[in-house]
């Protein structure tokens, strides 16, 4: 099969990433698994397994989609998506806030994204850990840490440093985020128990999750998925997070703590090492895998190939959110 994979923006990624590392594990499970794949995405783009083809923003994107693909996988909703004349998928990988229904052939990333459009379709995220360095389990671990765009406010740096602060004498290293920081209304954080590391990426930040003792993640929105807890998980890091989006069908209680009660997760940080590493590793190396995830994406394709929509009635956002942040103490 040749697979075109459609998304507005540059690959490889060279720091963290998110949507553009899914794509490319995605990419290159495909090749493993004997299909022929391309890329449509922005110029300065390259692929050593895959033909990269550079997308023009001033043609519609539906009209540069070559003729010799069987099917057509978009990582975002195209606009004149009735033009596409070859079958194609769709997967949305982040929180749309629209009452417009999407299309028939959408998919989400987690049960919860899915069933918050009255949707049942869904492909978990998984990446392939070979490019990633293998845990030390023997390491001596003496910080928790934060992943994730810390000017997001949704995801609440703030709280994650909180909880730390309430702590005995707990450290936390900010991956994501800068001591200093504008947008988060001129946060500034002078406590010597919280460091700062800004975009990080590559061998950097393996080293840093393998020296961590688990993922502050206390989020106030739904989160669609979490690379950065499979990411944690697979380095052994339990996961002390909030009960939103994705975290509860992800995060069992072998593999963390859930509240929206900073009380709560400050005593279960407190007692951290009750948590096994190794478990958490297998766990996160065997269930969100790119084959794992490729095989799914596979069954999507081939419904799609025998002339089947994906959703019986296009999903559609059910309850349009009525705060920006989800409740947080």
């Amino acid at each position: 099969m040749k697979i075109l994979i459609v998304h507005k923006a540059v690959i490889p990624v060279h720091l963290y990433g998110g949507i553009e590392r899914v794509i490319w594990d995605l990419g290159r499970e495909l090749v493993r698994l004997g299909h022929q794949v391309v890329y449509l995405v922005k110029s300065g783009s390259h692929c050593e397994f895959a033909e990269v083809l550079p997308i023009d923003d001033a043609i519609d994107i539906t009209a540069q989609i070559p003729e010799a693909i069987d099917l057509v996988h978009f990582h975002f909703a195209p606009k004149n998506i009735d033009r596409v004349r070859k079958p194609y998928l769709i997967t949305i990988h982040e929180n749309i806030i629209t009452s417009k229904p999407f299309d028939l052939n959408t998919v989400f990333i987690s049960r919860n994204h899915a069933e918050r459009h009255g949707s049942s379709a869904f492909v978990y995220n998984g990446l392939d850990w070979n490019q990633y360095s293998k845990p030390n389990f023997n390491r001596k671990r003496d910080y928790f840490h934060f992943l994730g765009k810390a000017a997001w406010r949704v995801k609440n740096v703030k709280g994650a440093i909180d909880i730390i602060k309430q702590t005995k004498s707990e450290k936390l290293k900010v991956l994501g985020g800068k001591r200093f920081n504008i947008k988060m209304g001129l946060r500034l954080t002078f406590s010597p128990r919280i460091s700062f590391y800004g975009m990080v990426g590559g061998r950097e930040k393996n080293e840093l999750l393998n020296g961590s003792k688990g993922l502050i993640f206390p989020v106030r929105w739904h989160e669609p998925f979490g690379l950065a807890i499979i990411e944690s998980l697979y380095f052994g890091c339990p996961v002390f997070g909030t009960p939103y989006g994705a975290l509860p069908e992800i995060v069992g209680s072998e593999f963390g703590e859930l509240s929206n009660k900073a009380n709560d997760l400050v005593a279960a940080i407190e007692a951290s090492g009750s948590y096994n590493a190794k478990h958490c590793h297998e766990y996160a190396s065997t269930t969100f895998n790119s084959n794992q995830m490729t095989l799914a994406y596979l069954a999507k394709y081939e419904q799609v190939l025998s002339g089947k929509n994906i959703n019986k009635v296009p999903p559609v956002l059910e309850n349009l959110p009525k705060e920006t942040f989800l409740e947080w103490h």
